[in-house]
């Protein structure tokens, strides 16, 4: 391939010096890893953002979560139409292979995704411009949830908080029209789980079902 090029420099050193930092039990538990295999507990459906990370919240090791992420952490209704659906096919293979107990998802605060989604629909131009087709499109899964956080006299900011929150919500809704997901919850083998992480002040948000809103963990 000859667009491949060696890795900068910034990132060869980051790597030597991560590896020469590996202590003896770290080394044990990855060679381990290695030859056992992946049997995580949990998968976390989580943003692109590089400022959103399962490990600053919850100090995870490797081989902990199954992570997939995605632009706004979105979760598509189920589409069997025989297409390619990478954030599907995460979750079948979390579901059906591995077995996981705990799906979580995790929106954040200041989400570029979900605040581009608020601005398409407020001015719908931004949809045709041809070098964010692939975002605009993707950010469709979200629009229907515009509508509940407009008109209620909110700010811009407290309007872009409560579409993050719905962002994780909508999620979890599409998450039950996957029916290897509605049949492992309805069995018990499997929660559902929605956080939001305040990235500014580290505090982290559950959603709770009895009182219908997210409440600090």
């Amino acid at each position: 391939m000859k667009n491949a090029r060696p890795l900068p420099k910034f990132l060869v050193d980051r790597h030597h010096t991560w590896r020469k930092d590996l202590g003896p039990e770290t080394r044990m538990r990855l060679s381990k890893l290695a030859a056992d295999g992946q049997a995580p507990a949990a998968m976390m459906v989580a943003c692109c953002d590089s400022r959103v990370m399962a490990s600053d919240v919850f100090g995870a090791d490797a081989g902990e979560f199954f992570v997939h992420r995605n632009i706004a952490n979105l979760v598509p209704s189920y589409l069997p139409d025989g297409q390619q659906h990478g954030t599907s096919a995460t979750i079948e293979y979390a579901v059906n292979v591995l077995k996981i107990s705990h799906l979580i998802v995790m929106g954040h605060f200041g989400c570029g995704g979900v605040a581009g989604c608020l601005a398409q629909h407020q001015n719908p131009d931004l949809k045709h411009e041809e070098n964010t087709a692939f975002v605009t499109h993707w950010l469709e899964v979200l629009e229907p949830r515009v509508p509940t956080v407009l008109g209620k006299g909110l700010s811009e900011q407290q309007m872009l908080r409560a579409l993050e929150h719905q962002a994780v919500l909508l999620s979890l809704e599409n998450l039950m029209t996957f029916p290897f997901v509605k049949s492992a919850v309805e069995a018990g083998t499997l929660e559902l789980h929605g956080i939001w992480n305040d990235i500014q002040g580290g505090i982290l948000e559950y959603y709770d079902a009895a009182a219908g809103d997210f409440v600090p963990v």
